[in-house]
């Protein structure tokens, strides 16, 4: 599998294609929710497996120091393969390389043992965003010795 930076208008729509999958018909999000005219502001992210676009995540700014993930999808076929994993070291690294020095995301609850295993913690209680519940979690991008 293949992560990569969106740079060009054709992987910006493989990545939106993913997300329309998994979140607006596979979750119920609205479209209008989903593509929210952001993609823009973010470095987004798309994933391959033999040419078809299978993962997707972007990060904005949040504060000067943070990042913020968003937008993390993995289409069904490919979940449980490692992919998530992957897509997110990706991100983890971009992050890094672009001077971030803390990433916060907004989790779903049931893929918060996703992230935790990932080293991020939960920083808030749970709430509500599109209709699913959420807990909001952190992660230091310092190296690790």
């Amino acid at each position: 599998m293949d992560v990569r930076r969106v740079e060009t208008e054709a992987e910006l729509a493989d990545a939106l294609a993913v997300r329309r999958e998994v979140f607006i018909e596979e979750q119920g999000v609205p479209e209008d929710l989903e593509i929210d005219g952001k993609d823009e502001a973010a470095i987004g992210f798309v994933a391959y497996s033999d040419g078809d676009p299978v993962g997707a995540a972007r990060i904005r700014d949040y504060d000067d120091s943070t990042a913020k993930v968003e937008r993390v999808a993995v289409v069904e076929s490919e979940r449980e393969t490692g992919l998530g994993r992957k897509i997110m070291a990706v991100v983890e690294d971009t992050a890094r390389a672009e001077g971030y020095e803390e990433i916060v995301l907004h989790a779903q609850a049931p893929v918060i043992g996703f992230y935790e295993r990932l080293g991020y913690e939960i920083t808030s209680e749970e709430f509500d965003e599109a209709g699913i519940p959420h807990r909001e979690m952190r992660k230091s991008l310092a190296e690790r010795a």
